[in-house]
Order: structure tokens, then sequence, then C-alpha cells
């Protein structure tokens, strides 16, 4: 086994989720990330902790929906009982064919997001981790080698996580005291959002891994202009690019998308919360340096902006403020490398992926 592997599994059972002796584990993984599930349960074995494993392969999930003909599904109470007996979940993604469920409705998709919204919302309540293994099909999606990705992914999971979080602070620091954030990028983004009142985070590989963000709520009524997000997003199967989105009143007034505009339409006509932002994110893990069509690594890189349509993470949310609640939570990035700035209160904290508290701002 690739001892870096052994290195993954160590980060996600002691710094990712601090699993200790008597915890209750989910892990889910397809077969592919059998190597990474391997290195976890000799660890949860070794912590005293008691493991399910799941099958998590989107093959069965094509299968099932693929056939169940339903505009509308029940609660998978099981699944919900199993979380909620829970400690530790700990996710893992690996494709072997990223357009698996590329042939499942838009429709089905979001009938799906709304019956399992209740599982969802148990599973973020636990100590959770998701996480990537390199696997051919993901190094594929990104045009790598397998060799190049696996190198890519191991340099990203593996950083010194206490320095990422102390150069993350500084922005933390900024939006704690903030009352509005603006985003300009070209002539295509200009968008305004209110986050007085919520708290930013800081995104230390512990939910994900990797980690590497700063990321907020906005005040879910006060959200507007429009936003350009120039990089294209991967969604259940299809690649989805060139999406333009109008705010008014915090709300998803008017959108459009250069390809597979239709994901849209279904994410959108999920529920009413899905046409407003839950997430606001400012990428700064410089290790991840090139897009690679996964929203995990790609959300993090340096230079970008990304803001979730749907629910919003509570934590983020203050006691006066209202908490957008979803079935969907679709992040869409914006490049900030160029001809872009981010305002806090009217002034300059990053201009062209530089930050403030940089030396070369």
């Amino acid at each position: 086994m690739d001892p870096r592997i052994r290195e993954h599994a160590q980060t996600i059972v002691d710094h990712s989720t601090q699993v200790e002796a008597g915890d209750k584990v989910v892990v889910a993984a397809p077969p592919v990330a059998d190597d990474l599930v391997t290195a976890l349960n000799e660890l949860l074995g070794e912590r005293g902790a008691y493991v399910v494993n799941t099958n998590n392969n989107p093959r069965f999930m094509r299968a099932y929906l693929r056939n169940s003909e339903q505009d509308e599904f029940e609660t998978p109470e099981h699944l919900l009982a199993l979380f909620e007996e829970a400690d530790v979940l700990i996710r893992v993604r690996a494709e072997t064919n990223a357009t698996e469920q590329s042939d499942i409705s838009p429709e089905t998709n979001a009938a799906w997001k709304r019956a399992y919204k209740p599982v969802q919302a148990e599973a973020l309540s636990k100590r959770w981790c998701l996480t990537q293994y390199p696997a051919p099909g993901s190094a594929q999606l990104a045009s790598m080698s397998t060799e190049a990705y696996e190198n890519f992914v191991y340099d990203a999971v593996s950083l010194d996580w206490e320095a990422q979080e102390a150069l993350q602070a500084e922005m933390v620091e900024i939006l704690n005291d903030a009352d509005e954030v603006r985003i300009k990028s070209g002539d295509e983004t200009d968008v305004t959002m209110s986050i007085e009142g919520n708290t930013a985070i800081n995104d230390k590989g512990m939910h994900n891994l990797p980690g590497g963000e700063v990321f907020t709520a906005p005040v879910k009524d006060s959200v507007e202009g429009e936003v350009y997000f120039d990089l294209p997003l991967y969604r259940q199967g299809r690649e989805v690019s060139g999406v333009r989105v109008t705010f008014e009143d915090g709300e998803v007034v008017d959108y459009s998308a250069e390809g597979n505009e239709e994901v849209l339409d279904g994410v959108f006509n999920t529920d009413d919360g899905a046409r407003f932002l839950g997430e606001l994110g400012i990428g700064m893990n410089r290790s991840i340096d090139r897009f690679t069509y996964n929203m995990l690594f790609d959300e993090k890189m340096g230079d970008t902006v990304h803001m979730a349509v749907g629910a919003a993470y509570p934590e983020t949310v203050g006691d006066e403020n209202e908490v957008n609640e979803s079935a969907e939570h679709v992040d869409m990035i914006v490049d900030m490398s160029e001809d872009s700035v981010i305002e806090v209160d009217g002034e300059v904290v990053q201009r062209n992926g530089t930050f403030v508290f940089e030396d070369d701002f």
C-alpha cells in the first residue's frame, strides 16, 4: 500500500474526526477506494471504535433512481436511524466513471434530494469528514494521469494544517468584523451582500479534507447584483458551464447557463430555499493550483470565490438572522485572479487574488 494512503487515513482519524475509543463510526466509500477504507479500519480498530462500512457506489444509486419512476420519495428512515446512532461519519469520494449518473433526470434528482434532506441534516450534526481517494476516473475527469492526480490529491490533503489555519485566521478576523461584502470581477460580476451578525468559519481540513477556505453565510434577503460563474461545475454527471445569475432581495430572479442549463432548472426548482445563497466562500489553499472538475478541491483554490445556492451551515448564521434551509447546496466558482476585487465595508481586501495581509498586495 502507498504509504501516503495510511498518512491520509491518519489525518482523517486524528485531525479531521478525532476518533476516540467507543465511538460509533460509519465509513461510506465505493470499492475503488478499498485501500483507504482498509487503512481507516486498521486505525479505527486500534482506537477501539466500532465501525460500519457501507458501499457508496454511484452505480447502485443510478440503478435505483432510473427505475423508481417516482416524482417524490419517502425519507429513507433506516439510513436515518444508522446516522442517528453514529458519532462519526466518514465519506470517501472516488470515481471510476464520473458520468455514471448523467442519465438521471434533474427532476428525479431534485425529488431524491428533498427526501434525503433529513438524513443530510442528521449527518451534518455529527463529527463528519468528506474526502477524496485518487481513483482513475477522478484523474480522467481532471485530464491528469493517475500518478499525477495521486500526487495532486496527497499534496492537498497533507498540508501543515496549523499553518494553513493561521493564514486563514487573517481573513476570518476581517469578515467577523464586517457588515457588507462586495465581489467584483470583470464586466459581468458585481454583487453585494450583508454578512452582519454572521460568523466566518476557518476551514482547516476538518469537515472537508482538503480544507483551505474561509466561509460564511450572507443575510438571506441581502444579496443584490449579478454573478458570472466563469469556472464550470460538474453536477449529476454533467458539466454545467457559463452560469449567469441575477439576485434581487436575496433571491435568484434570473439565470442561464451556456451548457446543461436543465441541471440548474432542477436545482432551482428543488424547493424555495434553493433560490437563495447559503454560503460565501473564499478559497485560500494555494497547494490546489489547478482546476479539476471536483468541487471538494476547486472551491478551495487560491484566487477564487465561491457562492452556494441552497442550505446555509447553521454555525455560520447569527441568532438574529434566518438560516436558509434547502435540500440543495450547490457551489459555483468565480475566478478572481484578474480584474477582480473583494471589498469589505468599502475597503479592498483582495485584489486579483492577493490578500491585503500578503506581502505582494
